[in-house]
């Protein structure tokens, strides 16, 4: 089992954005209202990917990221775009989709 350190994640975007972890789950991370995703990078604990929801209007995506990343810097840790995702219910179930 990979060990991945959520409370890491969790203080980065507390410090960031001042949104707190409403869900983990196994990779990803979901802050408050959704509008970004952060995934673990398996191969580097100290290394982050950030999806931001396809509605996310580009201005605010611009400075969410940049608070993101002066935040995990300053953890000695890198956060990197990786593009954009959606979300469907199915159910009871929520599927996430990285377009």
């Amino acid at each position: 089992m990979k060990f991945r350190d959520l409370e890491k994640v969790r203080q980065i975007i507390m410090d960031a954005t001042s949104l707190d972890v409403v869900y983990a789950y196994d990779d990803l991370v979901f802050p408050e209202h959704a509008a970004f995703l952060i995934r673990f990078d398996d191969d580097d604990e100290n290394n982050f990917f950030c999806y931001f929801h396809r509605d996310c209007i580009a201005e605010d995506q611009n400075k969410l990221l940049e608070s993101l990343q002066d935040a995990s810097n300053q953890k000695d840790c890198q956060l990197l775009f990786k593009g954009v995702f959606d979300m469907k219910q199915k159910g009871e179930e929520v599927e996430i989709h990285f377009l």
